[in-house]
C-alpha cells in the first residue's frame, strides 16, 4: 500500500484545489463559467475542468448552459452548520415567541436562486403537525414564505420565473398575472397566506425580515396543517407572524424608516 493510500498529502491536496474552486464563488459573483473558474483558482485547466465536472455529478454545484453557481445539496448539507450564524441566534427567540404565541411550528428561511432553505425552526407541541426540518428546500413560488421573498425582491421574482412555476398542487399559481397581483397584495398587507399551493393539508402564514441596512434577508413564518389553519383564522394570526418579523427585524438591527424599497422597473 502506497503513503498516498494510507492517508499521504494526495487526498490534501485534491481538498485544497476543490477549496480554490468553491471559493471563487462570492455574492459580488455568485455564477462563474469554466473559464472564470479556471483563472480564479490558477488550476490547470484539465485539472480544473475534471474537478468542477466531479463537483457537479455530487451536487456542490449546480450548472445552467455554461455557468456553474454553488449548488443546493451544498447548501442543504451546510444547513446545520447554520445555527452558529450570528441571524439564526439572534432570531431564535423571535421563533420561539411566535410558536408559543400561535401554538404551530415557525420557520426562518433564507432564498438560494429560485429555492428558499429553513435555517432556523422552533417546533410545534401539537402531536398532529406539518413537518418542517433544517436544509429543507422549497421553491418560492409555492407557499407564503417564497412569495414573501418574490413580494420584496425583484430578482427572486425574476430567479422563480425564470426557473418555471411548476405545479405542485391543483392551488398553485401558475399564472405570472395572477402571481403578480398576489405580490402586490403581500407587498400591501405585509404578509403573505397560502393553502395548500406546495402539499396538500397544509397551509402557512409568512412575513418579512429585514436586516440592518433595510434589505430584505430572510422571512419567517408559521406552518401548519389546515384543520388548524384555514383562511378564517389569518385574521387572528397574521398580525402575530408580522410582529415576529418586525421582532426579528429589530433583533438584526432594522430600524423603521430604513427599508429598501423594490426600484426593479420588472417587479
Amino acid at each position: 500500500m502506497s503513503t498516498n493510500d494510507k492517508g499521504g498529502t494526495a487526498p490534501l491536496l485534491v481538498l485544497n484545489k476543490i477549496r480554490q474552486i468553491l471559493e471563487c464563488f462570492t455574492i459580488e459573483q455568485p455564477e462563474l463559467n469554466l473559464q472564470q473558474i479556471t483563472k480564479a483558482t490558477g488550476l490547470p485547466a484539465s485539472t480544473c475542468q475534471r474537478l468542477v465536472h466531479n463537483l457537479t455529478r455530487e451536487g456542490f454545484l449546480d450548472r445552467t448552459d455554461d455557468t456553474y453557481r454553488i449548488g443546493l445539496g451544498l447548501v442543504r448539507w451546510a444547513a446545520p452548520g447554520t445555527f452558529g450564524l450570528d441571524m439564526v441566534q439572534l432570531t431564535r427567540p423571535a421563533l420561539q415567541q411566535l410558536r408559543d404565541r400561535t401554538g404551530e411550528t415557525a420557520c426562518l428561511y433564507v432564498r438560494d436562486g429560485a429555492y428558499r432553505t429553513v435555517v432556523s425552526l422552533a417546533e410545534t407541541r401539537h402531536v398532529v403537525m406539518r413537518l418542517f426540518m433544517i436544509g429543507m428546500v422549497m421553491s418560492l413560488h409555492a407557499g407564503s414564505a417564497g412569495k414573501v421573498f418574490m413580494a420584496y425582491d425583484p430578482s427572486a421574482r425574476r430567479a422563480a420565473v425564470s426557473h418555471g412555476l411548476t405545479r405542485h398542487t391543483a392551488s398553485t399559481v401558475v399564472d405570472i398575472d395572477v402571481l403578480d397581483r398576489q405580490l402586490e397584495e403581500i407587498r400591501r398587507n405585509g404578509f403573505s397566506a397560502s393553502f395548500e399551493e406546495r402539499d396538500l393539508g397544509a397551509a402557512s402564514i409568512s412575513a418579512p425580515v429585514f436586516g440592518s441596512n433595510g434589505e430584505l434577508v430572510a422571512a419567517v413564518g408559521i406552518g401548519a396543517p389546515t384543520q388548524r389553519l384555514t383562511p378564517a383564522d389569518v385574521a387572528r394570526l397574521a398580525p402575530l407572524v408580522v410582529e415576529a418579523g418586525e421582532e426579528a427585524s429589530r433583533r438584526l438591527g432594522y430600524r423603521p424608516g430604513s427599508r429598501l424599497e423594490p426600484t426593479d422597473t420588472e417587479q
